[in-house]
């Protein structure tokens, strides 16, 4: 039987808990942490954000991936193009052109062009639309205010850089499943 701290569904964990060596990994560096439990505490929050991020699509009448451009426009360094959103999420041009139109018939969104050159779209957050999920999302950013408040400014920062790495790591990880 796997250790405790194995994770439900790991066929390769040894008796101590931590994922048995394979080709898979013999590259990568050790994880100096519990990794099974910084799993199982991803996906939590995972699943956690998720609950909240369906219930404004369900109250928006919104398909989750919606509130995934949204949150794409919101993020976003420089203005949003259609195209950039279409990267982001992973979507064929149909599909965002589509997610692009529910949204500005919504109000979510709105389509402006640019004054120097009239093909290139802008994408932007209606008012109204950022106003009601500002509302909608307070609860999370509360959740984290409150979380945070056991850590000192150094922890917080520590903890910013380790999901900054692994947000960044994360986008590298492409959808095939590795030697299938």
């Amino acid at each position: 039987m796997a250790g405790a701290n194995a994770t439900a569904g790991d066929s390769h964990a040894t008796a101590a808990g931590q994922p048995a060596a394979d080709a898979s990994t013999d590259d990568l560096p050790v994880f100096p942490g519990d990794l099974p439990a910084f799993a199982v505490q991803l996906r939590r929050m995972h699943g956690e954000v998720g609950r909240v991020i369906h219930q404004y699509a369900a109250r928006r009448n919104l398909h989750a991936t919606d509130v995934q451009a949204l949150a794409a426009i919101l993020d976003a360094p420089e203005p949003m193009t259609p195209s950039r959103l279409r990267a982001v999420l992973g979507l064929t041009s149909g599909a965002v052109t589509a997610c692009i139109d529910r949204l500005e018939r919504a109000g979510q969104v709105r389509r402006v062009r640019e004054d120097a050159d009239r093909r290139v779209v802008h994408l932007h957050y209606a008012a109204d639309a950022r106003a009601a999920a500002r509302t909608h999302f307070r609860p999370l950013a509360d959740a984290l205010r409150q979380a945070g408040a056991d850590f000192d400014a150094d922890e917080l920062s520590v903890a910013l850089r380790f999901l900054t790495a692994l947000n960044d790591a994360l986008a590298q990880v492409s959808g095939e499943s590795a030697g299938r």
